[in-house]
Formats: structure tokens, C-alpha cells, sequence
């Protein structure tokens, strides 16, 4: 039996399930452009992961099993982003420039242009063992699979923030139809 093991770290992509925090991020600053949400309630902004393209990581997933001998790859970028980065990047896609006022849950991400309150810490979504530093090492990986991802961090929540953007703007033609 030919069993390899892919240890994947966060692989992303616009079809990401809506709870995850990428989604969450994304599909909240694509509604609050929109004016159909007021603002985006997060945790931790400060946990960091090694976020990645989940197109990369099928590549990858593809390569490991086109190899003669099973063996155990990590598919990871090796860079990290915190929650806060990924929010300013979102953010930005629909015309925001996020400013930071306070500290801890008192901590609220405010849109430069407007004054308007735009994202809020709230305690209740901190997660209990919380892992502050999530990093992959791909380089196995790179030298024996030829493999390393190709989407950057920017590109990512690009396409991610769009694509929920056409999405909430589909569902309010919709709904400006009904």
C-alpha cells in the first residue's frame, strides 16, 4: 500500500467555509462596503498563521502522490500573517484603510476616511488554547517535490475580499429584484 501523509498547514481559498476567520474577514468587509453590515467581530487579532493558496497546496497534494516512495511532506509557505494583517489587506480591497485605536478587547479598527468603527474585539471569540504562532517548514517539500507555493499572502485575500464582493453584490441585486 503506498501511504503518504500531507500535513497541510491553512489553505485558503474563496470557497473557504463561511465560519472560518479568513471568510468571516472577507465576507464582512465585502457587506459593510455594501452598507449591508455595520461591523466585524473578531478575536485574537494578533494570532499569526502561515496562510496559503488551497490551489498551491492541491498541486502539491498531487506531486507527494507521484512519488515512488511514500513518505510525509509539509505544505506550508513558511511566512506568517496575523489576523490583523489579513483584515487591513481585506480591508483595503473595498476602499478602507483600517486604523487601530485601543488595546486588548478595548481594541477597534477604525476606517480612516469615514471615522466609522469597522471591526470590534469581542472576547467571546478568543479561542480558549489559543495557539499564538502557527509555522510550516515546506522545505522537504521544495527539494524532493519541486514544490513551493506560487499565490502570495496579498494575492490571497485579493482574490478572497472579490470574490466575496461579487458574491454580496449578486445577493443584493437579488434582493433589490424580489
Amino acid at each position: 500500500m503506498h501511504a503518504s501523509n500531507g500535513i497541510l498547514f491553512n489553505h485558503e481559498s474563496p470557497i473557504r467555509g463561511e465560519t472560518f476567520v479568513t471568510r468571516k474577514i472577507t465576507r464582512a468587509a465585502a457587506a459593510i462596503a455594501l452598507g449591508k453590515q455595520e461591523s466585524l467581530f473578531l478575536g485574537n487579532l494578533d494570532a499569526k498563521r502561515d496562510w496559503g493558496h488551497a490551489r498551491d497546496y492541491v498541486e502539491g497534494m498531487w506531486r507527494i502522490l507521484q512519488q515512488d516512495e511514500p513518505d510525509d511532506y509539509v505544505l506550508a509557505t513558511g511566512e506568517m500573517k496575523s489576523v490583523r494583517e489579513f483584515v487591513e489587506k481585506a480591508f483595503s480591497y473595498v476602499g478602507f484603510t483600517i486604523a487601530w485605536r485601543g488595546e486588548g478587547v478595548d481594541e477597534v479598527g477604525i476606517d480612516e476616511k469615514s471615522g466609522k468603527t469597522l471591526v470590534r474585539v469581542d472576547a467571546h471569540y478568543f479561542r480558549p488554547t489559543e495557539v499564538d504562532l502557527l509555522i510550516g517548514d515546506a522545505t522537504k517539500a521544495r527539494q524532493r517535490l519541486g514544490w513551493s507555493p506560487t499565490t502570495t499572502f496579498e494575492q490571497l485575500v485579493e482574490e478572497m475580499t472579490l470574490a466575496d464582493l461579487a458574491l454580496a453584490r449578486k445577493a443584493k441585486q437579488l434582493g433589490e429584484m424580489l
